[in-house]
């Protein structure tokens, strides 16, 4: 058998290509804005050539850099960001609504990535007091928090290793399957607990509906109930 090797220009611009995703992955995981030096220290790049990755990212408005040489994700990122899951944030923002504001609490709909669950789009209550913000772009791994959890028990085993190979599956996953919610507390915030569901809607990312408070009157089972009441509208609305 003869090996086909890939052209060096092609490799090259895929390693490229591959860089410039990871800068962007760098700077939206960072709350402040870092300098060439520390990008490219991310990135394993001589200053330089993280210079050049920036310098296009600059172009297209997918970076920011401000008057002291510092790089943030930029504007042109929020427009990109609006075809993710379009469909389905569009729909869940008026049942999101409702139910932050039936519970006082934040809700949310957090999608599978890879090996991490991101929250997609989020409401807060109107007037509630120690609210728990949940930007849209947080993530954190299926190792913690009920949205993960939610999303991992509306998959078999099976499944769930085709779908992120090496990632355990969480025995709460198939307790979340038996009852119908997850919850978790002090698993992603100390002191925070979340309940959630999964969203099951064909041909959209494995997706889960969840509110995250500190304290309630409202016992989980009740909590669970009305998250699944939000979760069955929204399927039904989406088909």
């Amino acid at each position: 058998m003869t090996a086909v090797n890939r052209p060096a220009s092609t490799a090259s611009t895929s390693q490229t290509l591959s860089r410039g995703i990871r800068a962007l992955e760098v700077l939206a995981d960072s709350s402040a804005g870092l300098s060439i030096a520390d990008i490219a220290s991310a990135l394993g790049v001589h200053r330089s050539n993280a210079y050049r990755i920036l310098r296009t990212l600059e172009d297209h408005s997918l970076v920011f850099r401000d008057d002291a040489g510092k790089f943030s994700i930029g504007p042109g990122m929020a427009a990109l960001a609006r075809g993710v899951g379009s469909r389905l944030q569009t729909a869940a923002v008026p049942e999101l609504t409702a139910l932050s504001s039936a519970l006082q609490m934040t809700a949310f709909v957090a999608v599978w990535d890879r090996r991490q669950c991101v929250t997609l789009v989020s409401v807060e209550p109107p007037h509630g007091e120690g609210t728990i913000v949940q930007r849209p772009g947080t993530r954190h791994s299926f190792a913690a928090g009920a949205a993960g959890i939610a999303i991992q028990s509306a998959l078999t085993e099976a499944e769930w290793e085709e779908l992120a190979p090496g990632e355990p599956y969480r025995e709460e996953s198939r307790a979340a399957a038996r009852n119908g919610f997850a919850v978790s507390r002090d698993e992603v915030i100390p002191g925070v607990s979340s309940v959630a569901v999964p969203l099951r809607v064909s041909g959209q990312l494995p997706a889960a509906l969840a509110v995250v408070y500190v304290t309630s009157d409202v016992p989980a089972e009740g909590l669970g109930a009305r998250v699944r009441e939000s979760a069955s509208v929204l399927e039904q609305l989406l088909g």
